[in-house]
């Protein structure tokens, strides 16, 4: 790049964050005040995909540059599972460590933790600071899997030595004495639907069970705030040399409980209030980075993990005041899904010293961001460093409008989607089609699916009888990406 100072590089990061959940992405009764103005200030793709249609999966490829089906823990984690990131594996931060940024992550992990010997109350080996991050400041796992608090670096934050945590998703070895949501529902004030039963936390039931930690306990009406505070401080301390934020927001994921100032603010009860939260959110770290004057020369990148979901655990009424709202805009499926509402996902990129704003058409993946990424800062990568990540710089600051010819997308458990600039090919498939717990389409059949997505972006007519002879070469290119050795 013609600018000889390194810019700095935020990563917002936003969860079950639908392709039509935002304003500038036609959510007209969603007000999202903050990202309008990146969009209109910088460069609004229409096809920008996350990997994979769940959590972990996406997070995993964004960071290692990796397609998650080739690493066989990428699968949505319990709060107390091992660090998937290997401590010698390549990272997106550790490649911009090379040329000498400062790194940091405030927000979701949901990577794992520790090496299998978890213990909350001493510190932590086998966290984002072992595998590239200077400075790390997140949650465990998710906001509805224990344990329920905060990280700082290696050690929980403000935890008393006399109050320790305990932590086990094991329904045998449950606390007797901490109340949950399946024995004690009258303590709720979020009732559970599926799966989220267990201890209860501030009037909500979690995934899994946990005992002592109160003085560490999070309080999930200023969580986002928390965060947005922490990642501001981060851009403060490291203003003066090239710095990296990974921003995670745990926004629009459940338990969805707003701060109360955001309560009633749509029509679409708590999820559409927390989303116009998360924006808020945004708007106050993107306003300090103006104040500071780093905005020209500073890249952010707005994105999210998986698409969209109304129950996913808790009777919160996402599902009757949804109403008309297209979570997913124009596509079908949302998270879990092998359909474009799964994987395509919002994706904004700002960066005034180098990008003119617009729109554009171009495919690009999430995953392509680390190699995207070494081409700014002129870092070469070695053979296995970023497997499946292309170089893809032009794309993403506009230059180029074709981006990616092919992509391997993830449903659930590793099942793929080939798509090509066209068309996308869901191979056959053992599981359900619709998800019997949220409702979503998880669109698996035992037979081909085929569909042009220059005519069909709804995904209605499936093609593959049609055009048995198209099937077949998308099924014979998908399996040369499985196949085909885990370099570049």
């Amino acid at each position: 790049m013609s600018d000889t100072k390194h810019p700095n590089i935020i990563i917002i990061y936003a969860d079950d964050l639908g392709f039509g959940d935002v304003s500038c992405y036609g959510a007209n009764d969603i007000p999202t005040p903050n990202l309008d103005k990146l969009a209109e200030e910088g460069l609004k793709f229409h096809q920008g995909y996350a990997t994979a249609a769940t959590c972990t999966p996406s997070r995993y490829s964004l960071l290692t540059g990796s397609y998650p089906w080739r690493n066989p823990d990428a699968a949505v984690l319990p709060g107390d599972a091992p660090q998937i990131i290997g401590i010698r594996d390549n990272t997106m931060p550790k490649m911009l460590q090379k040329v000498g940024y400062r790194t940091g992550i405030v927000g979701k992990w949901h990577l794992g933790l520790g090496d299998g010997d978890l213990d909350f109350n001493r510190e932590i080996q086998g966290t984002p600071n072992d595998v590239g991050f200077d400075d790390s400041y997140i949650m465990a796992a998710t906001n509805d899997r224990v344990p329920c608090v905060y990280i700082d670096n290696r050690h929980v934050d403000d935890l008393d030595p006399a109050d320790p945590i305990e932590v086990t998703y094991d329904w045998d070895k449950a606390f007797a004495d901490v109340p949950t949501g399946r024995h004690n529902p009258e303590l709720l004030d979020v009732m559970y639907d599926h799966g989220h039963d267990g201890t209860i936390i501030n009037g909500v039931s979690r995934i899994g069970h946990m005992r002592g930690g109160q003085s560490a306990i999070w309080d999930d009406e200023t969580m986002g705030e928390v965060f947005a505070d922490k990642a501001i401080e981060f851009i403060e301390r490291n203003q003066d040399e090239p710095f990296f934020l990974y921003y995670a927001l745990h926004q629009p994921h459940v338990p969805r409980i707003p701060n109360p100032r955001f309560r009633g603010v749509t029509p679409h009860g708590v999820r559409g209030d927390v989303i116009v939260e998360m924006d808020w959110c945004i708007g106050k770290v993107l306003d300090r980075l103006e104040s500071l004057g780093l905005k020209d020369n500073t890249l952010v990148i707005f994105s999210s993990d998986n698409g969209p979901v109304l129950n996913d655990g808790y009777k919160d009424q996402a599902v009757e005041f949804n109403g008309d709202h297209r979570m997913a805009g124009p596509l079908r499926g949302g998270k879990y899904s092998l359909f474009e509402g799964g994987t395509r996902v919002p994706f904004i990129v700002r960066w005034p010293a180098q990008i003119q704003p617009g729109e554009t058409d171009a495919l690009f993946n999430q995953v392509d961001l680390y190699h995207s990424f070494a081409q700014i800062v002129n870092q070469p990568l070695d053979s296995v460093e970023a497997p499946d990540s292309q170089a893809l710089l032009e794309t993403l600051t506009g230059r180029d409008t074709h981006g990616r010819d092919s992509m391997v997308l993830e449903g659930m458990q590793y099942k793929k989607v080939f798509r090509d600039q066209r068309y996308a090919y869901i191979p056959p498939h053992d599981d359900d089609f619709v998800c019997q717990y949220t409702g979503n389409e998880k669109g698996n059949l035992s037979k081909p699916q085929l569909f042009d997505l220059h005519d069909d972006v709804g995904q209605v007519v499936n093609l593959a009888e049609q055009m048995p002879e198209k099937v077949a070469e998308l099924e014979e290119k998908l399996q040369d990406v499985i196949n085909s050795e885990k370099t570049r």
